[in-house]
């Protein structure tokens, strides 16, 4: 019993001790948003997004959160139409896994939900203005400072109805997903 007792105490005060080891970080995200619609009608589109991020890591575990707040400007095309642009601030929330080479390298992993919300005319109509997708990922932290990522985003729900040729016929449930390559600075 006092085997146990010992065992229980000293695993609670490792992790009483871990949020001290705990490192958050904040940075500036930005990059490239190759998007599709899921509609035959569509092409693939290129966009943008930049903001704010922070990163909070567990070093013991590699084991971390990042967020952001994310300006993004998408276009959506069809063919035969003309594009519209998606204007929107998009919140991404993963969990990243970090397997560090040294303090100069570093191989990450990292999913989790997408929030956005739309800015701008296209919205205007819509009955929502908003929408989310999920985020499956992997990128490279180098010299402390630098992460480089490539995200997949699925589309989970849709972000508006769209007439899609000449006939007026009507697309409903769009989903946007979309390839995405990013570069962070981390302070």
């Amino acid at each position: 019993m006092k085997k146990f007792i010992s065992t229980l105490m000293l695993m609670a005060c490792l992790f009483m001790a871990m949020p001290t080891q705990a490192q958050i970080r904040f940075g500036v995200k930005g990059g490239l948003d190759i998007a599709k619609l899921n509609t035959d009608f569509s092409e693939n589109s290129t966009g943008f997004f930049v903001g704010p991020m922070v990163e909070f890591t567990l070093p013991i575990l590699g084991l971390g959160v990042d967020a952001a707040a994310l300006y993004s400007q998408s276009s959506l095309k069809f063919k035969g139409i003309d594009d519209e642009k998606l204007k929107s601030i998009e919140v991404p929330v993963n969990l990243k896994w970090t397997i560090g080479l040294g303090s100069t390298l570093g191989v990450f992993l990292n999913a989790g939900p997408q929030f956005g919300f739309g800015l701008n005319e296209y919205w205007e109509g819509h009955d929502k203005k908003a929408f989310v997708s999920v985020n499956v990922g992997g990128g490279l932290k180098l010299l402390r400072h630098l992460q480089l990522g490539v995200n997949y985003n699925f589309g989970a729900s849709k972000v508006g109805d769209r007439i899609i040729d000449n006939n007026k016929n009507l697309m409903k449930s769009l989903r946007k997903n979309s390839w995405q390559v990013s570069l962070a600075y981390m302070f």
